[in-house]
């Protein structure tokens, strides 16, 4: 099994600045071993400036291009730094912060790096190579390339937004709120003003500086000091927002990139999330369709009368939450966060098909401990990662919010319509910028890119929460782009699908051979 990239998260309004999911259950994570080849990770390593890359740099940012890197030996097989860049890109002179990396070194002749994001906003590249090296790439790849995962500006171990502390991140995901009713919205947004004035008190004023755009500046830098003259990338879901956004900034220094569960850049907020609320509508019902084709599956009848088992069992838990083994009360958003992440990976129905059947009789144990998964809690009460308020933090600089009480109203009638299971939990997400201390700096519009070098771009026909109509319309706007459309189930292709995929995707980063344009596999 392999680990499997972040997705971009619905938003779920109900509990502040809560956003859904993380890795999509623990058993898809797999310990990696790096075995083939000669292991490289104990040395020290400088990296010194390539000076015809340094002669390129934006002016300006010269130091930072040039900067010597030093990659310790780290995690036991890895090698790690630290790359300093500007905390705001329209004063490089001003305070600076520092990405956090980590290289997983080639196995076999090296031709480059392959630098890698696995989604969010707000997932670590760190962790994901650190985990998925050893599994989730060919050995072609793995002999060719070294990998190179990075926490974005803001993302755990790169000048990390910091809101809660975990007991506080329990309580806020634990509470109800009424949000059809006027008394219910002053509470959420009275709480999320509190929360959005401990994230900047914590944080301090990079809070202001962890946009999209910074983050592709913070690519090429990352490019520049791993001396590839070309940026070679592997992007998923958000990470395929960054990667279209770096491919807008610097098509000259774009090499071989992969975009895998396109997330469609000239879409509004409001429109992302009704198209989510239709994927996941989709998804629970091909789920439905699985589960009863299958032996033991608690849900009866046709996926009509299957999915709406779930609806009622949802409105159950919304009348009366639930109280699990532990003590702690699962409210109905938190049964939803149960639901929805399995929904990431087919391989992980059969655990929701277990988490449902328990549910029917009483016990909501085992849908906490997915909606846990979900929000990277640990089972001793810690949470793993700062994913929830990164995810939010980013998403309030990229994307401007209606906020708006009769148009959050109206949304919440469309969503319901384009999803009867989960639309009423994806409505109000403004609530959460509202009244952040930053303003949105980005208007959604469609990318352009004019760099020579062709860019993969993935869809999945299941997609939940990348719906594959918008790995189409990327590929279009891109141009200079060829379609990759797998015909499964869950969020993202490569390193999970067939080998239509896998080998279209080697080939083009191995040898750079571009797959045929609207493959389907």
């Amino acid at each position: 099994m392999t680990a499997r990239p972040l997705p971009v998260r619905p938003r779920f309004a109900a509990v502040g600045v809560r956003a859904l999911g993380a890795m999509v259950l623990a058993m898809v994570l797999a310990s990696c071993s790096l075995l083939n080849g000669e292991d490289r990770s104990q040395e020290a390593a400088t990296a010194k400036a390539d000076p015809s890359i340094v002669a390129s740099a934006p002016e300006g940012l010269e130091e930072f291009y040039s900067q010597e890197v030093v990659w310790e030996p780290c995690e036991n097989e890895f090698q790690c730094a630290g790359v300093t860049v500007p905390m705001d890109y329209g004063n490089p002179d001003g305070e600076t912060i520092q990405i956090a990396a980590l290289r997983a070194p080639s196995t076999g002749k090296k031709t480059g790096s392959l630098l890698v994001n696995p989604g969010g906003p707000g997932a670590s590249g760190y962790d994901f190579v650190k985990d998925a090296a050893g599994t989730h790439f060919s050995q072609a790849v793995r002999d060719s390339y070294d990998l190179v995962g990075f926490d974005p500006r803001g993302v755990k171990r790169s000048a990390p937004v910091t809101c809660m502390t975990d007991a506080e991140r329990d309580a806020a995901r634990a509470k109800i709120y009424d949000l059809e009713t006027d008394a219910g919205l002053a509470e959420v947004l009275a709480d999320n003003k509190a929360t959005a004035a401990q994230c900047e008190e914590q944080t301090g004023p990079v809070l202001g500086n962890i946009d999209t755009v910074s983050s592709a500046k913070d690519v090429d830098v990352l490019r520049a000091v791993v001396n590839d003259p070309k940026l070679n990338y592997l992007g998923y879901s958000y990470g395929t927002f960054l990667g279209s956004t770096y491919a807008s900034l610097f098509p000259d220094n774009v090499g071989r990139m992969v975009l895998d569960g396109a997330l469609d850049p000239s879409i509004s907020n409001e429109e992302l999330t009704s198209g989510q609320a239709r994927a996941f509508e989709k998804a629970i019902r091909a789920y439905v369709a699985s589960c009863q084709g299958q032996d033991g599956c608690p849900l009866s009848g046709n996926v009509d009368s299957g999915v709406q088992q779930i609806r009622d069992l949802i409105a159950a838990v919304q009348q009366t939450p639930r109280t699990a083994k532990d003590g702690r009360v699962v409210n109905a958003t938190m049964f939803v966060s149960g639901l929805i992440t399995p929904l990431y990976n087919d391989q992980s129905w059969p655990a929701l098909t277990q988490a449902l059947e328990a549910a029917m009789t009483g016990d909501v144990s085992l849908m906490l401990r997915l909606a846990d998964l979900g929000a990277d809690r640990s089972s001793n009460g810690t949470y793993t990662s700062n994913s929830t308020f990164a995810f939010n933090a980013i998403n309030c600089l990229d994307y401007p919010m209606e906020s708006d009480t009769a148009a959050m109203r109206a949304e919440q009638q469309r969503l319901m319509q384009d999803s009867p299971t989960f639309g009423y939990f994806f409505a109000y997400g403004g609530t959460n910028c509202v009244d952040w201390p930053y303003q949105s700096v980005r208007t959604p519009s469609p990318v352009e890119y004019d760099g020579g070098s062709p860019i993969v771009v993935i869809g999945t026909t299941g997609d939940p929460a990348t719906p594959v109509e918008w790995a189409s319309s990327l590929r279009k706007q891109l141009g200079n782009a060829a379609l990759l459309t797998w015909e499964g189930e869950g969020h993202t292709a490569y390193g999970r699908s067939n080998s239509c995929i896998e080998d279209a995707v080697d080939s083009y980063l191995v040898s750079g051979q571009v797959p045929a344009d609207n493959t389907v596999c």
